[in-house]
C-alpha cells in the first residue's frame, strides 16, 4: 500500500529528478489521502470549518442577526478564511507540480472560497460571495467513500453529451414554439390582460408551457384560454422527450461498459477478460 502510494505521488505531483521529502510525503499523505486516518481526520475537520462558514455567510445575510453579533459573525469569518488561506498555500507546498493543483475543478474552488473575504477590504459587497465555499461540501464524497459511483455519474455525463445534438434541435424547437405563441397571445389578448409586450407574452409561454403556472398573467378571452389549455396539453409531452432521450442514451453507455466489462464499482476498464476481481478497487466482478 505504501509503495502504491509513493508511485502515485511520485507519478502525479513531482517530477521525476525530484526526491521525495519525508516532510511533504507525510503533509500529502494528510491533506490528499483521504483513505488514511489522518487524512480522514483532516477532511472531517475541513467539512466541519466550510459549514460552519456556509452558517456564518446565511446568518449574516439575516439583518436581526448582523446587527446584533455582526462583530462575532466577522472575526468569525475572518479566522476560518485564515485557515483556508493556510491550507491552500501548503496544498500547494507539498507540490512540486503546484499547477496541476491550482488550475483543477477543487484548486479554483478553494481559491475561489477565500477570495471574496479579501477583496472586501477594497470592494464594498464581494462578502456575499464568500457562500461559494458551500461548494468544497463536494468533498463529502471522498470522506464518505461515495467515489464508487462517480462511474455512474461518468456514464450519466456520456449520455448527455451523446444526446447533446438531439436536446439542441429539441429546445431550438421548444424556444421557436414560445416565441410564435407568445406573439399570437400578444396579439389576441393586448395589454388588457397583461400581455403588455411580446417579451412578456413569450415568457408567459415558457411558464405555461413548462407547466410551471405562476399566475401573474393568464389569458381573459375564450380563444386565449383555448391556446393556453393546448399549451399545457403540449408541456407534458414537451417534459417527457429530453427524459428519454437521455435515457435510451443511458442505455447504450451502459451497454458499451457491459462490452468493455468496466468495473460496476469505480468504472475502472478491465483489460484481462478472465479477471473475477477488479485490478483498481479490489471489488468481485459480476
Amino acid at each position: 500500500m505504501a509503495k502504491k502510494f509513493i508511485q502515485s505521488y511520485k507519478q502525479n505531483y513531482i517530477s521525476e529528478k525530484d526526491d521525495v521529502k519525508p516532510n511533504k510525503l507525510r503533509l500529502y499523505n494528510i491533506i490528499y489521502e483521504a483513505d488514511t486516518p489522518a487524512g480522514k481526520l483532516f477532511d472531517v475537520l475541513l467539512l466541519i470549518l466550510i459549514l460552519i462558514s456556509v452558517a456564518d455567510v446565511m446568518l449574516e445575510s439575516v439583518k436581526e442577526f448582523k446587527q446584533q453579533y455582526g462583530f462575532i459573525l466577522r472575526l468569525l469569518d475572518w479566522s476560518i478564511t485564515i485557515l483556508f488561506t493556510i491550507e491552500y498555500i501548503v496544498r500547494i507546498y507539498v507540490l512540486t507540480k503546484p499547477k496541476k493543483y491550482i488550475l483543477s475543478f477543487f484548486g479554483i474552488v478553494d481559491l475561489l472560497s477565500i477570495l471574496p473575504t479579501y477583496l472586501s477590504l477594497f470592494i464594498v459587497g464581494s462578502q456575499s460571495l464568500s457562500v461559494i465555499r458551500a461548494i468544497r461540501l463536494i468533498r463529502i464524497f471522498r470522506i464518505l467513500k461515495l467515489v464508487r459511483y462517480m462511474g455512474e455519474a461518468n456514464t450519466l455525463l456520456r449520455a448527455v453529451l451523446s444526446s447533446r445534438v438531439k436536446i439542441f434541435v429539441f429546445l431550438g424547437f421548444v424556444f421557436i414554439l414560445t416565441i410564435i405563441v407568445g406573439s399570437i397571445m400578444y396579439v389576441i389578448e393586448g395589454p388588457s390582460a397583461g400581455f403588455h409586450s411580446i417579451p412578456r407574452a413569450v415568457y408567459w409561454a415558457i411558464v405555461t408551457i413548462t407547466t410551471v403556472g405562476y399566475g401573474d398573467i393568464a389569458p381573459q378571452t375564450a380563444i386565449g384560454q383555448l391556446i393556453a389549455a393546448l399549451m399545457m396539453i403540449v408541456g407534458y409531452g414537451i417534459i417527457a422527450v429530453p427524459t428519454g432521450l437521455i435515457t435510451a442514451d443511458i442505455a447504450i453507455e451502459k451497454s458499451k461498459n457491459r462490452k468493455n466489462k468496466n468495473c460496476e464499482n469505480c468504472n475502472n476498464e478491465i483489460k484481462d477478460e478472465h479477471a473475477k476481481y477488479c485490478s483498481e478497487c479490489g471489488k468481485r466482478l459480476t
